[in-house]
């Protein structure tokens, strides 16, 4: 199976342990002398199933992440940069959105509200920026589809 097949695997599994947390919750109490829809003993049987098998891949997928490199960094690393460059380069969309409204005066009298940084210069690092993280995440798509989960 490869890496890429896995976390597809993973995010049906954890979809799957959501919609069995509600159905538990759904059949946790019932009126007196009624039946629940679902017997809980035996969701709560699927859940540990689907629990032990997404711990097992979970394991799975992080060796393989930690094992598998490219041109001297693994998959783990890739990882802890892209979440890191996006969140940066989220940070600073905030910022400059900020930085470049606009407000209108009434008149002369009024205080003129100006940007502390250059935004056009800035934006335009953002976009390199935001360029290289789509080509960090293609490789790590990349590196997902041609590994094999070990």
């Amino acid at each position: 199976m490869k890496l890429a097949e896995a976390l597809i695997e993973r995010s049906d599994l954890q979809r799957r342990i959501s919609e069995l947390e509600g159905r538990l919750a759904n059949n946790a109490r019932v009126q007196e002398g009624e039946k629940p829809a679902e017997k809980p003993q035996e969701l709560m049987k699927e859940l540990d199933e689907c629990i032990a098998a997404l711990e097992e891949l979970v394991r799975r997928i992080n060796h393989t992440n930690g094992a598998v490199s490219d041109n001297g960094e693994t998959i783990t690393d890739l990882l802890a940069k892209r979440e890191c460059q996006g969140r940066r380069i989220n940070i600073l969309r905030g910022f400059l959105r900020s930085a470049s409204a606009t407000t209108s005066r009434m008149g002369r009298s009024e205080i003129k509200i100006l940007s502390t940084v250059p935004v056009a210069e800035l934006q335009k690092k953002l976009d390199a920026d935001a360029k290289a993280l789509r080509e960090l995440d293609t490789r790590i798509q990349a590196l997902n589809w041609t590994n094999e989960l070990l």
